[in-house]
């Protein structure tokens, strides 16, 4: 890809944009084809899940101007929210000013917890489930040997003792690399296979065998740094650092801070893919981790004056199996961003999270966040209400013109519009 800055993108039709996403990614005419006509179609979506009755759609977009790791990307995203896509792109220009944003992500380690309860002697219970270690592992690896193959699998093992109001009961994570994969189905597969040799060591009744979705050994850390002239100037950096440490203070405020990171994060998951739901409670889960629920980024101003900001989080993501390659739609949008591993992916979904978040604070501190979010709100309230055509920007520029966007408004203008 030549650069990802593709100045009045927005400006473009449907069709304009397809194409130049076309030519860039190396799209081809089916591709092209699926992606317009939306459809994964009935027989592949009644494969991904139970009682299929059809499918549901939502719009695909793309962000531009992202640099990251000095790599060009185009980011596609899947939300239904307005205002996401074209702030992600803004934001990604302000970033690229300083040099762009900058990721690095540990190894694709995953864990399942293995619950041990009726033990008699729990601590003599743990020495023999750490005496026994290598054992474990070689069952555990027995049961998916492609993966071992590659130099992944089942790596180590921590064993915990958790009193509960019900008894000690052990707990046992079993650590596995599961390299490109996010991971659960290898992880819990393997859980299930060592359970039985488990409980003969322990003489305890293992109960729960599944994957944790608190990923916080795979973990994504992402920063950037934008020069205060980009941003807007030292009042709106200021801004930006005082509207974190709000949000690094108070829970109420940092549930809508990170609300705002997950915006990208789960946009480019759900066009990937993605299992977007052990996304969020893994994100929710590690801003807890210190016993108080506070933000995953940190916004401060350095000796010149700039805005620098850092994002750190679990970022469990595969590029291989599951809907990544089943869902044509998911195929395709990897193929547009261009990712060759689930790290990389990881390093892209930080990078959309903190730029999403820079947009979001600076828009909060400057103008405020409803004045953009609602000109685009405008637009579905208009075709909701019936405009068509160009009948849709007139409803709009009236609606913004009076500072009223509702449904009313939409109504009385569309009929003043076609004279009834």
């Amino acid at each position: 890809m030549s650069s990802s800055r593709i100045p009045n993108f927005y400006r473009l039709n449907v069709d304009e944009r397809a194409k130049i996403i076309k030519e860039l990614t190396g799209l081809t005419d089916d591709e092209l084809n699926i992606l317009k006509s939306s459809k994964i179609g009935l027989s592949i979506a009644d494969k991904m899940i139970e009682n299929v009755i059809g499918t549901f759609e939502l719009p695909l977009g793309v962000a531009t101007n992202f640099l990251i790791n000095n790599k060009d990307y185009l980011i596609p995203m899947v939300i239904e929210e307005p205002s996401v896509v074209a702030a992600a792109s803004n934001a990604a220009r302000m970033c690229r000013e300083g040099g762009g944003l900058f990721a690095v992500s540990t190894e694709s380690i995953m864990f399942s917890q293995i619950q041990v309860v009726g033990v008699t002697s729990p601590h003599t219970s743990v020495m023999r489930i750490l005496q026994n270690k290598d054992e474990i592992l070689r069952i555990a690896n027995e049961k998916d040997p492609i993966l071992y193959s590659l130099g992944g699998g089942a790596k180590d093992l921590e064993v915990r003792l958790i009193h509960s109001s019900v008894g000690t009961m052990i707990v046992i994570h079993l650590i596995v690399d599961v390299k490109d994969a996010m991971g659960a189905n290898a992880v819990n597969t393997m859980a299930e296979a060592v359970a039985p040799y488990i409980e003969k060591i322990t003489g305890g009744k293992v109960l729960l065998r599944i994957i944790s979705n608190l990923a916080d050994k795979r973990l994504v850390k992402v920063w950037t740094k934008v020069p205060k002239e980009a941003v807007g100037g030292p009042e709106i950096v200021d801004g930006i650092v005082y509207a974190w440490a709000f949000a690094a203070s108070d829970p109420y405020r940092a549930a809508t801070h990170n609300k705002g990171i997950m915006n990208g994060v789960i946009a480019v998951g759900l066009a990937t893919g993605q299992d977007t739901r052990a996304l969020e409670a893994g994100a929710h889960a590690y801003a807890s981790k210190s016993g108080k629920y506070t933000t995953l980024s940190t916004w401060e101003k350095n000796e010149d004056g700039d805005l620098v900001g850092y994002l750190e989080m679990p970022m469990a993501v595969g590029v291989v199996g599951g809907a990544t390659r089943v869902n044509p739609l998911a195929k395709i949008s990897l193929k547009i961003l261009g990712v060759k591993t689930a790290r990389e992916l990881a390093e892209v979904m930080g990078s959309v999270g903190l730029a999403q978040n820079l947009a979001a604070l600076r828009a909060l501190v400057s103008e405020g966040i409803q004045k953009g979010h609602m000109k685009l709100h405008a637009r579905q309230i208009a075709i909701a209400v019936g405009a068509q055509g160009d009948e849709v920007d007139k409803v709009v520029s009236e609606m913004v013109k009076s500072g009223v966007i509702r449904i009313d408004k939409a109504k009385e203008i569309l009929s003043k519009l076609r004279g009834n």
